[in-house]
């Protein structure tokens, strides 16, 4: 029989909600996290693993804020998203890794720092649209405009760092993921939505100052390595409609035709499940068998259809 393929796409605040957790913390938050994987790994299944970082990075932010004055070099975004994939992926790896031993399972994992090809004239880069990092005060705008920075009101609760958030094309170590995933190697990839890069005139490749959804990354990783399955974990167990509202639905099965109905109908938040979603009929587009929504303690009986939100072509 041959193996199953997923993705499994971990939110970051699995590994640190608040951004104010220290790191034996976030060690302990990854050990539970990774505690609901197990069915999936002992039924067999194949699998590629993808994180957030917003909470991690916009920390990271802060250590560079407060050495910028003494004169240690600012670390570029796209390195503090490659900085974040790598220290986030060891504690995922090491903590997996663990488990399976405890349980006597013989499969590797390996974390791979991933680079995301975007497209350089893409609208965001232009026009950044995604607040990072922490609030500052309005007589602090001007300095950091001078850095080059995208500074805006952020609704009205401060003024913030706006930075890209370029819709992702394609994965550049989509064969060596797809290879190692095949030969049943547990892959950490696409971590906080990969590193962001374009594909200049001469095929090389550079770095963007810029953010990937985790999503929308890992539906693309996922079409990528010919996975049938994108499972999103997040802090609910279903979709629903009308959330929050006294008529809340909440949802077992969506077909690729409703989720773009709803969608449209502005059912799902932008800033919560809205890029689940769009993610969601991505990958269905992308020629996916399945999309599963549901809750990180939820996974393994999503996968067999006793949880969850389902959608399909």
């Amino acid at each position: 029989m041959p193996h199953k393929t997923a993705v499994i796409a971990l939110g970051g605040n699995a590994i640190g909600a608040t951004g104010k957790e220290d790191i034996h913390q976030q060690f302990a938050n990854t050990r539970q996290a990774v505690a609901g994987f197990l069915e999936l790994i002992r039924e067999g299944y194949n699998l590629a693993i993808t994180h957030g970082n917003g909470p991690q990075v916009g920390n990271a932010l802060l250590r560079v804020e407060r050495t910028f004055p003494d004169g240690i070099p600012a670390l570029p975004l796209g390195v503090i998203v490659a900085d974040t994939e790598g220290g986030m992926g060891y504690m995922i790896e090491q903590s997996l890794q663990n488990m399976l031993t405890a349980h006597q399972i013989d499969r590797q994992v390996v974390t791979l720092v991933t680079q995301v090809v975007v497209d350089k004239d893409d609208p965001s880069i232009l026009n950044p649209s995604k607040p990072i990092g922490p609030y500052y005060k309005e007589e602090e705008v001007e300095a950091l405009k001078k850095r080059g920075w995208v500074v805006k009101d952020d609704s009205g609760r401060g003024f913030r760092r706006f930075v890209p958030s370029p819709i992702p094309k394609s994965i550049v170590n989509k064969k060596a993921v797809k290879q190692l995933v095949k030969q049943g190697t547990i892959v950490i990839a696409g971590g906080g939505g990969g590193v962001p890069v374009y594909v200049q005139a001469d095929g090389s490749y550079e770095g963007v100052d810029a953010v990937i959804d985790k999503d929308r990354a890992s539906a693309v990783l996922a079409r990528d390595i010919e996975a049938e399955t994108l499972m999103i974990l997040t802090a609910v167990e279903k979709v629903s409609l009308n959330y929050k509202k006294p008529d809340q639905k909440d949802l077992d099965t969506l077909t690729l035709a409703e989720a773009k109905k709803h969608l449209a109908q502005g059912q799902f938040a932008a800033g919560s499940m809205g890029p689940k979603v769009e993610a969601a009929i991505q990958f269905l587009e992308f020629g996916g068998k399945q999309v599963i929504i549901t809750s990180l303690e939820k996974a393994a009986q999503a996968l067999k259809g006793q949880a969850g939100t389902r959608l399909t072509a």
